[in-house]
Formats: structure tokens, sequence, C-alpha cells
């Protein structure tokens, strides 16, 4: 990971009212798909969501640029208290003052992909598609699948098993992955909830993301992990719903022995899924 950073370009935005906004480039615009893909991470997290996704991006010949959303990692909260809503316009003004006229391919993790949907739906032209990646609120489950664990009022000592818990209980279907790299799926989680300043942010409903898709015009690609703890036994049921949901949607791939942070725990599964997706999307 502190490769990673440094090889970056952080870029810090103003997002209104004082704060900021921190994004980190990697690659160049090339000509062989010079439209920059912009990645948002999930709730709780960072631009480190996608820390074993980054270099084989950049490899493929894209210009990555990963955004700390709004209360997040290294960017200031929102000026208005909510939920996906709050993060709109500051990101419409970020990716206005980037890529002018431009529009980026967009890719969104589980909240962020919420996000995504929500930006899109009131400033289309920004994107040119949208991969949705874990996300939630498609309207399927009839009830919360996980249960997570308090962390914030325990004692230092009593926090790691809470933190392990959480991991195990959302995020990855391999709980073994919590240890494995020197912890760093559990150095990154700890990092990313002590840096959340939107803890008791307004939570979607169970079918916001489905009924948002339906004001987004552009392209739309779904990845999830076979195993996700949003959606356990139902997420045979996501590719219906999808397809009802987004006027142009181009397809979901489901990566076998992974769960909700499908992108970290298959990495080599999420990069070829997503390539392919997004070459989907790009097509006329």
């Amino acid at each position: 990971m502190a490769r990673l950073a440094g090889q970056a370009r952080r870029l810090e935005l103003p997002s209104g009212e004082g704060r900021s906004l921190v994004w980190h480039v990697w690659g160049e615009q090339q000509a062989r798909d010079p439209v920059p893909l912009v990645l948002l991470h999930g709730g709780s997290g960072s631009w480190t969501h996608w820390v074993r996704n980054i270099d084989a991006l950049a490899a493929a010949g894209r210009s990555v640029w990963a955004v700390d959303l709004p209360g997040f990692g290294d960017s200031a909260a929102p000026a208005q208290a909510g939920g996906a809503e709050a993060m709109t316009e500051p990101l419409a003004r970020a990716l206005q003052q980037l890529f002018g006229a431009s529009a980026c391919d967009l890719v969104g993790f589980s909240f962020g992909g919420l996000v995504a949907a929500q930006l899109l739906a009131t400033h289309g032209a920004l994107a040119r598609q949208l991969v949705l990646v874990g996300a939630p609120a498609m309207g399927v489950v009839p009830a919360r699948q996980f249960t997570l664990r308090g962390w914030r009022h325990l004692p230092a000592a009593q926090q790691p098993a809470a933190h392990r818990h959480n991991l195990a209980e959302l995020m990855l279907a391999d709980a073994g992955l919590i240890d494995a790299d020197d912890g760093l799926a559990l150095r990154l989680h700890v990092a990313n909830v002590q840096r959340d300043r939107l803890p008791r942010r307004r939570q979607a409903g169970a079918d916001a993301l489905a009924r948002t898709l339906a004001d987004v015009r552009c392209p739309v690609g779904a990845i999830y992990g076979r195993h996700d703890a949003l959606y356990r036994q139902w997420i045979a049921a996501l590719r219906d719903a999808f397809a009802r949901a987004a006027p142009d949607f181009r397809g979901l791939a489901l990566i076998e022995d992974a769960g909700h942070w499908v992108q970290f725990e298959r990495p080599q599964a999420f990069h070829q899924a997503l390539l392919a997706a997004l070459q989907r999307g790009a097509a006329p």
C-alpha cells in the first residue's frame, strides 16, 4: 500500500465551504482508451478498497482516479448531512473540474455504487458507463443478511476482535484472508473505519439503487462475489433485478469463491471481469 500511495499523484480539490476532496491518480491517459477510469470506494472505506486492483488497471493502459468520498479517508465531511445523496454535488463539481466536458468510466463499490448511481441519475453526462461492484439496495433481499459488532465504545484491547468479526461477517468469504499478506485486509479495514466521519449516515432503502437506476441512461454493468453477504441465497435474483431496473443493462458477472469485497478477495478474476464489463459498456 505504501508503494502505491507513493506512486500516486495526490490531488486535493475544493468541495465547498473550505472543505476538500482528495484524489489519488495512477497511470496516464493513452490513445487506446483515453477515458479516465474513476473508482468510488465503499462505506467506511477509502481509495484503499482498490489496493489490489490499481496496478493491473494502470498496466492495462487506463488512467486510474480513486477518490476518498466526502467524510471518508482523507476527504472532509460533506457540507450537508445525509447518505449517498450528500456526495452527489461535491463529486459532480470535482469531475467537471478534472475532466471538463469529457466523460469518465465510473466504477462504484458497495455504498460507492449507490453514490455513483445517484450521481449519474442527475448528472448523466459525467460518465460514459457505470460498473457496479457489490452494490446494495437492489430490492431482492427480504431482510438484512449480516450482523456487525460495534467497536467505538470498546477498550482498545477488545477492538481488534470486533474488526475481525466484521471483516468475516460482511467483507470476506474466506476469513483466512484477514491475516494473509501481513494482515493487509485487517490493517486497511481498521485504518478506514477509524477515519469514517459519517458513522450515523442515513442508510439506503432496500430498493434505493433499483429505483435510482431507472434514471441512469448510460450502459450499466455489475460484478459481485458469488457469496456476497449482502445477498447470500438471493444473489441469483440480481441479474433479473438489474435487467428490470437499468434501461441499458449490459450484464452481471458473478465471481466464484468471493464475498462482498470481491476486488480484494479475487483480484485477478475481478480484473478480467471489470475489463470485460468496460469493453461491453464502451460498445455502441
